[in-house]
């Protein structure tokens, strides 16, 4: 029997089949679904979200069908002071958040692994579109999903080497058909259950009437909509309702083309907005960057990927003071987002990230 193994189970079909290939593999293993978030405490009777009750049951019978133990973890209180508590504070400083960023790194990782030993266990998997690799030093780094439609290193550069000498993603060299091929010849339940790509804990993606719910109504005064020379152009229900990029909803008339926000400014309660060249950006700045391959004064021809589905474009990157770093793109970039991570990749496997500033 190879070395026991604790299972992140979310009740998808990724997980489950990452599940069932470490058994066949001959580890023992253990299926632990973390329970986030209670749906009733806002009358939410909603069916499919990640992470909800339904999800939590069906993870429970992969488990039975596979013939594993399970266990479900309460991390709601965890879930809220370090996920959604975040979620809202970034938007009343008027940056776009990626929750599932900070879920990966300290619910999915932090707090799982620490969980792990306690069962005296000290690897833990989870059903990722990504691999740990080694460089010829050994030190660890994430590389790119092998399906680069479902690849979720994105996520996962926060990553210490600690953590990655503990971590395994079985789906890494694996398509999403051949992860459904599995399932279906195992006869899972969940081989053709549907993905959600909303965020767990906001009801039918609705993000402001969730922000409204949990900011007392701060972020919510009427503000004006100008343009980048400081006109007026109109006016809005609260600039937390509103991200760098977006266009619908700005209700503007009488403009000979197409605007979107470039700029959300909570101490003026000011949107600012313009034609889609305003949006981009040759440079940012990128804070709290965690390096995981050694950096060198400056790293040119690497790919940064500055949200979940964007491709990545060629930049030169300038290390910083203060654990930042300059960020110069090849070509001018749409919509680089405050409060977004941008990941640095070199042949595919991550040199560092941060979060855009």
């Amino acid at each position: 029997m190879k070395e026991p193994i604790v299972i992140a189970m979310s009740g998808g079909v990724d997980s489950s089949v990452a599940a069932a290939l470490l058994k066949e593999q001959g580890h023992e293993v253990v299926g632990i679904s973390l329970q986030l978030w209670n749906y009733s405490r806002n009358g939410d009777e909603r069916f499919g979200s990640c992470c909800s009750l339904d999800d939590l049951a069906d993870a429970r019978r992969v488990a039975d069908k596979i013939g594993i133990p399970f266990y479900i973890l309460n991390m709601e209180k965890e879930f809220q002071e370090e996920v959604v508590d975040n979620f809202v504070s970034e938007y009343l400083s008027g940056r776009t958040p990626i929750p599932c960023t900070l879920c990966n790194q300290r619910l999915k990782f932090d707090h799982l692994l620490n969980r792990a030993r306690e069962f005296g266990i000290e690897q833990v998997a989870t059903g990722h579109y990504a691999s740990v690799v080694a460089d010829e030093d050994g030190r660890r780094t994430i590389q790119r999903g092998r399906d680069r439609g479902k690849d979720q290193s994105y996520f996962l550069f926060g990553l210490s080497q600690e953590q990655l000498a503990r971590l395994h993603f079985p789906l890494g060299n694996t398509t999403k058909p051949e992860v459904r091929r599995i399932a279906k010849s195992l006869g899972l339940n969940v081989a053709e259950k549907s993905e959600s790509y909303e965020i767990c804990f906001v009801p039918d993606n609705n993000y402001r009437n969730f922000l409204a719910k949990h900011t007392n109504g701060k972020g919510f005064d009427e503000g004006s909509i100008v343009d980048s020379s400081g006109k007026r152009l109109g006016d809005h229900g609260g600039y937390v309702g509103f991200t760098v990029g977006q266009r619908k909803g700005l209700n503007l008339g009488g403009l000979d083309e197409p605007y979107f926000v470039t700029h959300i400014d909570p101490e003026s309660n000011e949107v600012t907005v313009g034609p889609r060249r305003e949006l981009e950006r040759s440079s940012m700045i990128v804070q709290r960057v965690n390096w995981r391959l050694p950096m060198e004064s400056e790293l040119n021809d690497v790919s940064v990927q500055i949200r979940y589905r964007h491709n990545g474009a060629p930049a030169a990157i300038f290390p910083l003071e203060d654990n930042q770093a300059r960020v110069e793109f090849h070509e001018p970039q749409s919509a680089v987002s405050p409060g977004q991570a941008a990941v640095f990749y070199k042949n595919d496997r991550i040199l560092g990230g941060g979060w855009i500033v």
